[in-house]
């Protein structure tokens, strides 16, 4: 069977570009791997942020659309994403989101790991854990953000479901998951790479109103596969499960094919290669609006209506 190897990418919804821009790679310290435009709707930005090289597993990606309405989080809808952060760094973070008047929870736990929760200036639901083993990925630093409470990568992303057991279903049975702890309605399934690949939280919410996908909510979750025999073997057991699977799309940097999972939320298959590298060398990465090659034709146009990020 085509192998899942973890969390790929979470594309999420925000309003202004400038404030996106800002809030990840300033106040979150990320490194902007990426400037390009939707492919599906070329006057709008597509942000890629991540570490050094836009390793799968740390990328967070936003379509900025200036006037888009405010989500709100409910069912059939991803509503965390989690980050790993080192031990004793959460009084750092705390003490950067008071001076940034940024909305948070008091530090709490889960599952035996204490993790911070805030809202990003969209209102997307950001946590901060600190997991129970060290993680050892490479995080990206910079001059307010050092390596000792810089965020490594994902750590876990939830869904929000009325009824998890199909979702779960197909986490065991197609992505090989495995369920490795329960509190209450929440439920955490690793997958075969086991932490280092990000957990998935289940969030059984019975009645609860349903999401709507908006701006500061989570377009959807993106899983890695290996290459395009993984991608394509896993698109087929998809499809004989009676899931509509869309064809191979080629996204430059990846390629994907897209559903909707049995709990309403939209799944993306991801490969790995060819990478961000495949336009830009790693040291110039995210320092010029990259356009696929459809595109190119309409720079100077697409440009003037881009929203200057300086």
């Amino acid at each position: 069977m085509g192998k899942i190897e973890g969390i790929h990418h979470v594309t999420a919804i925000s309003g202004n570009a400038k404030k996106n821009y800002d809030f990840y790679t300033r106040v979150m310290g990320l490194r902007f791997v990426k400037k390009t435009v939707n492919f599906d709707d070329p006057n709008t930005y597509h942000f890629y942020y991540g570490d050094e090289k836009g390793t799968p597993g740390t990328i967070l990606t936003f379509f900025p659309w200036e006037d888009i309405m405010t989500g709100r989080r409910g069912t059939h809808m991803a509503t965390e994403i989690g980050y790993s952060v080192p031990e004793g760094s959460l009084d750092f973070w705390l003490k950067r989101l008071d001076k940034e008047n940024i909305i948070y929870n008091k530090p709490s736990s889960k599952f035996g790991e204490v993790y911070l929760t805030f809202l990003d200036r969209d209102g997307l639901k950001i946590e901060l854990t600190v997991p129970e083993k060290s993680d050892d990925r490479t995080p990206w630093v910079t001059q307010e953000i050092n390596e000792d409470v810089a965020t490594r990568g994902f750590h876990h992303v939830t869904l929000t479901l009325e009824d998890i057991q199909p979702t779960a279903d197909l986490l065991v049975s197609v992505f090989d998951y495995t369920l490795v702890k329960n509190h209450t309605n929440r439920y955490r399934f690793a997958g075969p790479n086991g932490e280092k690949g990000g957990y998935i939280d289940l969030v059984e919410a019975k009645g609860e109103q349903r999401g709507h996908v908006a701006g500061g909510s989570v377009h959807h979750v993106a899983f890695r596969v290996a290459d395009d025999a993984a991608q394509l073997e896993l698109r087929q057991i998809l499809e004989d499960r009676g899931l509509h699977v869309t064809a191979q799309l080629d996204r430059k940097y990846f390629r994907s094919v897209y559903f909707r999972e049995p709990g309403g939320v939209l799944f993306e298959l991801a490969t790995d290669q060819p990478g961000f590298t495949v336009d830009e060398p790693v040291q110039e990465l995210g320092t010029h609006l990259m356009l696929p090659e459809q595109f190119e034709a309409q720079r100077a146009e697409i440009e003037s209506r881009l929203i200057k990020l300086d």
